[in-house]
Order: C-alpha cells, then structure tokens, then sequence
C-alpha cells in the first residue's frame, strides 16, 4: 500500500484480465455462447428483451392490418405501450445500477492506492445499495486504521531495532574498543621491555594483530550503528558516510541537502541512512560508477533521499528476481515498514537513481 514505492510502492501487484474478470464457476459447464449470452451487461438484456416483444407486438398488428375499428385501435395501443414500457425500464435500470458504479469507482480509486476514497452517499440508492455502500465504508475505514496503526507499530520496531544497534555499537566503541586499545598499549611495552629479541619480535607482531583487530572493532561499531547520526543527525551522518566511502572505494561524492533537515526524528533518518548506505554499496560494488550524488530534503512531513550515480545501471526485473543480488528488497523492505515509498530508476547504460520518501512528524524546535 506502496509508496507501496513502498507504496504501495514503486513495486506493485498488477491485475491481469483473469483477475480483473473471473470467470464464473457455475457457468463453466455451459457452451460457449450461453456464457457470452450470460455475460452480456443488464442494460442490453433488457433492451434485447423488450425489442423482441416490440418485434412480436408489431408481427401480431400487422396480421391484424385488416381489423377495422376497436381491433386495429386496440393493436395501435399496445405497440405504444410496449415502447413506452421499453423507455421506462430502461430509465429505471439505468437509475438503479448508479450506485453500483459508485461502488466500483470507489474500489477502482482505493485499488489505485487511495486509501481515502469512500463510497458517497446518493438519493437514488436503494436500502440494499445503501446497506452495501455503508459496509465497504465501515471496511475501508477499519482497514486504514489498521494501517496507521502498523505504521505506528513498524516506527516502534524501527526505534527499538535502532536503540538496540545503538546500544550495541555505544558498547563496541567505548568497552571494547578501549580494553582492546589497551591491550595493544601493554603489549607494546611488553615488547619494549623484552630482552630477547626473538621474544620481542614475536611481541611485535602480536600488537599488530591486536591493532587490526582494534580497528576492525571501531569499523564494526560504526557498520552496526554510526554514532554522528544519534549526536549531530542525518546530514552529518551522510557527510561521513560520503567520505569512508569515497577514502575505501574513491567515488566522488557529493552530498547536499535542502529544507529543515533536523527536523526529520531519528526514526526516519534511521531509514533514509539505512538506505543511502545500501545505494552507496551498490554503486561501488556493481554499478562501476566514477561519481554519486547524494540529496537529502525535507519538504512539510516528507523527508526525501535521492542516491544518483553515473555508473552502468542494472535490469529490474532481472535483478529483483534474485532478491539478495543487490539488496533492494532489503531496502523496500525498510522503507514500506516507515509507510514511505522506494522508487529506482535504472536501466542499463544509464546510470541509477535510488529515491526514498518516508513521511515523519516534524521534532518540535525547543
């Protein structure tokens, strides 16, 4: 219910003909043009009807063209009758099946994605059709409730997934990370202070092996959860994240934002980081791009990333039939959990541009 993008999103689930129209059990029995005949709308069905008793009306005074007086007067008034019966049924059909086709507006709109869209009321409805318009309503209202309330609840599972990634780094970098600093303190000393050389030598290696494994650590702790997007927000999460990036593959990486961009809470920024994280490692990993461009705007309560990057582009279809190919079911996956919207635009020779959009509520500037 993309931006199903993910909006109901960029990626949407598409009614074929057979979906749209499914044939009817019951009448599968039947040949082929009792069910065309079956088929045909109510409206031509009872034009049909009323032409063949106009037709029948009309054979029987013509066999009665040599009636004088009250007979031919008598065949004169029932073709009248007849046609006048005609237009009056066909008014009263074609007032009757409006509603039906609000119904099926009102479907046709929500299908679309407007989860708004309800059945309005009308004078020329029935009690039937009132009682099923009032149903859809009461449905189409305890599905969008349903809807905020997921919303609600994949916020909460966002904040806790990211307050536990938090967490979790916050212990890597300052517990970890200083015993391990330590660590590599003492052992240099240690190694100093040895009088066997060959003893001292070995020392010396293992403080190397113990600095790689520090830093692997800090690099961990910043994978796990980047400290600068919780202490300074998004645009200065993403300024890092452009430089480790251009300093680990030399990309060229431009960032720039525009709007408000700390107004945009943690949750959402969480999100839009999670996704230019994943665009960017697209772009160095298969795209074989020389320059990104990265773009943050926070526009009222829509917070917008768009990733661009000037490399080979990639087939859709192609690569989102092999899901974890390039991660962008994890990152539909992220941003349809925000209720936002993912759209990619790629094709081959063409570059790629990544587009998230998540709706948030504005923090309240103290």
């Amino acid at each position: 219910m993309p931006g199903d993008g993910t909006r109901m999103s960029s990626t949407s689930l598409k009614l074929g003909p057979q979906a749209a129209h499914p044939q009817v059990q019951g009448t599968m029995w039947a040949p082929p043009w009792v069910r065309r005949l079956l088929g045909v709308p109510l409206l031509t069905k009872i034009v049909g009807a009323n032409a063949i008793i106009v037709a029948l009306a009309a054979l029987i005074a013509l066999r009665m063209h040599d009636l004088q007086g009250p007979g031919r007067e008598l065949a004169g008034v029932m073709i009248v009758a007849l046609v006048v019966s005609l237009f009056v049924n066909l008014s009263l059909v074609a007032v009757a099946l409006q509603p039906m086709r609000e119904l099926e507006e009102t479907a046709a709109r929500v299908w679309h994605g407007d989860l708004e869209a309800r059945v309005p009321g009308s004078l020329l409805a029935d009690r039937d059709m009132t009682r099923i318009g009032g149903t859809l309503n009461v449905l189409l209202d305890g599905l969008t409730a349903d809807r905020e309330r997921m919303r609600r609840l994949a916020s909460q599972v966002i904040s806790a997934q990211d307050g536990e990634r938090s967490r979790i780094a916050r212990e890597l970098h300052d517990s970890t990370a200083q015993s391990l600093a330590a660590l590599v303190l003492q052992i240099g000393a240690a190694a100093r202070d040895c009088p066997d050389s060959s003893l001292g030598a070995r020392l010396g290696e293992i403080r190397m092996l113990a600095g790689a494994v520090l830093e692997e650590v800090r690099t961990l702790s910043h994978a796990v959860y980047p400290r600068v997007l919780e202490d300074l927000g998004l645009d200065a999460a993403l300024e890092w994240l452009a430089r480790n990036t251009e300093a680990s593959s030399g990309l060229e990486i431009a960032v720039s934002t525009t709007g408000d961009v700390s107004v945009i809470p943690p949750s959402a920024a969480a999100v839009l980081y999670r996704v230019a994280q994943e665009a960017l490692s697209n772009a160095v990993r298969h795209a074989e791009a020389g320059a990104v461009a990265l773009t943050v705007d926070a526009d009222g309560a829509v917070a917008t990333l768009e990733v661009a990057d000037d490399g080979r582009g990639f087939d859709q279809k192609e690569a989102e039939s092999r899901r974890p190919g390039m991660g962008l079911f994890s990152m539909r996956e992220r941003v349809a959990l925000a209720d936002g919207r993912l759209d990619i635009i790629s094709a081959p020779g063409t570059g790629t541009r990544v587009i998230a959009s998540v709706p948030f509520e504005p923090l309240r500037q103290l």
